[in-house]
């Protein structure tokens, strides 16, 4: 499962090595932060040095956090046996519909009506999403490669340019609750290139997986975009929504050394609704299965490693000292914007850094501010196929209202203002 992870990092020019050298990248696929051999590298990193998970990574991850958060775009769920009564009256109201159940440690899932399930033990009962939409007769998902390079100001960006989608491995009709194999996408699961009405797209006239299926969703008359529009704001929602307790993590820890990509699975009904099925850490990249999707994987690794800076650091052996090399990929000239408010009288002296929309002026920049708006300047040149989601790109983003009356912590706020003062000076920047 590592196999593309190591080729990349080697063709960019690192090589492995072991704790006690001095180290640029940790890359771990469990969760570093409970192991004790990990434990004294994480608490006293250097500035460069980077590991590929955030403290508190589970808030997402988590099979039951995630589904018992009442987040929209999630099928409601019901955490046992704290909010059994809460699930019975549920069902009660709606005797139609089938349920899933669930927990963290078993992957598997059965459809099966509310009689029929164990309400006892740690679990949680989910509603199944019903008419799902089909092609080839088939059920699928979309998993969405999301990186988040900071928490606080949150910034998060989205794969633009493909996505993994996966067929089940037999036609869902006839339905049969008991073959979870028409309902249930696996590590079998059937590719695009042998989907029979996306093969030709995707293999003769080799458009991505992405594109094939908004080709074939556009022939039959639906319009793909809100599905695209409708999973942008629900990669926004989770995070948000957890962005407290990630803050509470961090306060033992320097915000500059973490970065994670997950990947967001979602199903799709008849009608082109989404729904958010679960969030991956350190999602599966290897290719044994379906050895086409290895380029896939080691181009989303690339342009990973290209946004949180690992594939386009300075060697340290460049003459000249650290300060003059950081001035050299950006300078504090490159951060500035809104020239005619930092000008002016509104903003102009010192005490004037109060004033929210002044403190993204150079006299009133924090030093921790000096160092986000720097590395989102870097995020976005080299983001390659990442495109930012939060904060929203001002092509999908209403106007930012005064602090006042927005629903953003402070910090994402100015981070808002600043992108869109970016944006304004230079379009590149509004997406």
């Amino acid at each position: 499962y590592l196999d593309h992870v190591l080729a990349v990092f080697k063709r960019i020019g690192y090589r492995r090595g072991g704790p006690d050298e001095d180290w640029d990248v940790i890359w771990c696929h469990e969760y570093p932060f409970m192991d004790p051999k990990l434990t004294p590298h994480l608490i006293s990193m250097k500035p460069h040095q980077k590991i590929n998970h955030w403290p508190g990574g589970g808030y997402v991850t988590n099979k039951m956090s995630l589904a018992t958060s009442e987040i929209h775009f999630v099928p409601q769920a019901f955490r046992l046996p704290q909010e059994r009564e809460d699930l019975l009256r549920h069902a009660k109201s709606n005797p139609k519909k089938m349920w899933v159940q669930k927990n963290n440690n078993h992957r598997g899932i059965k459809i099966r009506p509310l009689n029929q399930l164990t309400l006892t033990g740690e679990s949680f009962v989910q509603e199944y999403v019903e008419n799902p939409f089909l092609i080839d007769g088939r059920k699928f998902d979309i998993g969405i490669y999301t990186v988040v390079t900071s928490i606080n100001p949150l910034r998060m960006y989205m794969y633009e340019e493909e996505a993994l989608f996966r067929y089940c491995s037999k036609e869902y009709h006839p339905f049969d609750p008991y073959d979870v194999d028409k309902y249930v996408v696996d590590e079998d699961y059937t590719p695009t290139w042998e989907m029979p009405s996306l093969m030709d797209t995707y293999n003769r006239l080799q458009y991505s997986h992405k594109d094939t299926w908004n080709h074939y969703v556009r022939s039959i008359g639906k319009d793909p975009s809100g599905v695209w529009r409708d999973i942008k704001t629900s990669l926004r929602e989770v995070y948000l929504s957890k962005e407290p307790l990630f803050i509470e993590q961090l306060r033992n820890y320097n915000f500059k050394n973490f970065f994670e990509m997950v990947r967001f699975d979602f199903v799709v009904d008849e009608d082109l609704n989404i729904f958010l099925m679960e969030v991956n850490m350190s999602p599966n990249m290897a290719s044994g299965h379906t050895p086409p999707n290895k380029f896939m994987y080691e181009q989303v690794l690339f342009n990973l490693l290209n946004l949180v800076g690992v594939a386009r650091s300075i060697p340290t052996t460049l003459e000249g000292s650290p300060d003059d090399q950081n001035k050299m990929v950006v300078s504090d000239r490159d951060i500035q914007v809104y020239p005619d408010l930092c000008t002016s009288d509104t903003c102009r002296a010192t005490t004037s850094c109060v004033n929210m929309y002044c403190k993204l002026c150079e006299h009133c920049l924090t030093p921790d501010w000096r160092d986000h708006l720097k590395a989102a300047f870097m995020e976005h040149v080299g983001r390659r196929n990442f495109r930012r989601v939060c904060p929203v790109p001002m092509g999908e983003a209403s106007n930012l209202k005064p602090p006042s009356e927005s629903s953003l912590s402070e910090a994402n706020w100015l981070m808002d203002l600043w992108f869109r003062g970016k944006c304004h000076r230079d379009p590149a920047w509004c997406t």
